[in-house]
């Protein structure tokens, strides 16, 4: 799987946790939050478009960054 990277606008734990619980629901997704940069780090079979509308029902402005590249 590609990792995808995206922006978030989280401006605290309630945020993230927003965002966790949205992803939980989809299958096989592996995510990093990074909270104070506002990006989330998704790891999943799903394409961008089912990602960006799951992350947008925390209410939040969303927008794809591109994927991240492994180190």
């Amino acid at each position: 799987f590609q990792k995808q990277e995206f922006f978030v606008d989280m401006t605290c734990e309630g945020c993230s946790n927003a965002v966790t619980r949205v992803l939980q629901r989809l299958e096989g997704v592996h995510f990093e939050i990074d909270l104070p940069n506002k990006k989330v780090c998704i790891d999943s079979k799903h394409n961008i478009d089912t990602l960006l509308e799951t992350l947008k029902k925390t209410g939040k402005n969303v927008s794809y960054l591109g994927e991240k590249s492994a180190q």
